[in-house]
């Protein structure tokens, strides 16, 4: 079957919304790691899904790309219940994880290729597929050299595109630009914001504060196992309110609403430099 209808089906589900979680609820033995998690994000965008260490963002992501499963709740992904059907899911989506995925010995266009084959695509469609990758993240020149020589900005494009072998509509980065230098977080936030622009939904987790901002249209601030707030950046901010922060001829950042809502300091947040 080709790449295009292992990866068709409905793009969405109720009211045009991609990821569609309503009260998913995960218990380990006497932790709660889920508790009424509900998240709708709209086809086409970036949610940014923020939250302290250990407010249940890893097991809500593992619920909704199918490597979990919810004691309680119901999720859609691109229109697909991910309990229900497991299998048809994991066609409809793509995950990026913190660690690389591709091998170092390989190049750049045998990874995909391999990619492609794991997926049982017939060898012509994935050499054809990889070829149309390469080319989308500006990967071609590189392409028969080893990714052991990859700069930590193009491993990472490798990555985003070994994720889209089957055009997924909707694409889970799990902390996507950790350990990246400033000139390789920001080609990976360029390849980001084109992949959305031809239709591609995110859900992204991250512990940078000001990628969230850069990147969502979105932002879900998740804690104790449950949104407690979502809207856009600004709608966040202007919850804060100039009366809690030092002066009021600024707008509130979105560390003092992660702190305003969740109790806890962003200490994780990096400042970005300079390229």
């Amino acid at each position: 079957m080709p790449y295009e209808e292992r990866a068709g089906g409905p793009p969405a589900s109720r009211g045009g919304l991609a990821i569609d979680a309503i009260d998913l609820r995960k218990r380990y033995k006497d932790a709660v790691a889920l508790d009424g998690f509900s998240l709708s994000v709209t086809a086409g965008t970036v949610c940014g899904l923020l939250g302290p260490n250990g407010a249940g963002k890893t097991t809500a992501v593992r619920i909704l790309t199918t490597l979990l499963a919810p004691d309680s709740g119901q999720a859609l992904v691109a229109g697909c219940d991910v309990v229900a059907d497991p299998r048809t899911a994991r066609y409809r989506i793509g995950l990026v994880g913190q660690n690389a995925s591709v091998d170092e010995i390989l190049s750049g266009r045998q990874n995909l290729i391999m990619f492609g084959k794991l997926y049982h695509l017939p060898t012509a469609s994935a050499r054809d597929r990889a070829d149309a990758l390469l080319a989308q993240f500006d990967l071609t020149d590189a392409a028969a050299q080893s990714v052991a020589g990859y700069s930590g900005g193009m491993r990472r494009r490798l990555d985003l595109a070994a994720s889209l072998i089957l055009a997924p509509p909707v694409l889970f980065l799990d902390e996507p630009t950790t350990g990246l230098d400033p000139r390789a977080r920001i080609e990976t936030w360029a390849s980001i914001k084109t992949l959305v622009g031809c239709g591609t939904t995110v859900l992204l987790t991250t512990q940078y504060l000001e990628e969230a901002d850069q990147l969502a249209d979105q932002i879900a601030v998740i804690d104790a196992g449950r949104v407690v707030a979502q809207g856009t950046p600004d709608e966040l901010k202007a919850k804060v309110g100039p009366d809690r922060v030092e002066t009021v001829t600024r707008k509130p950042s979105l560390d003092e609403v992660f702190l305003h809502l969740t109790g806890h300091p962003a200490t994780t947040n990096q400042p970005m430099e300079a390229a």
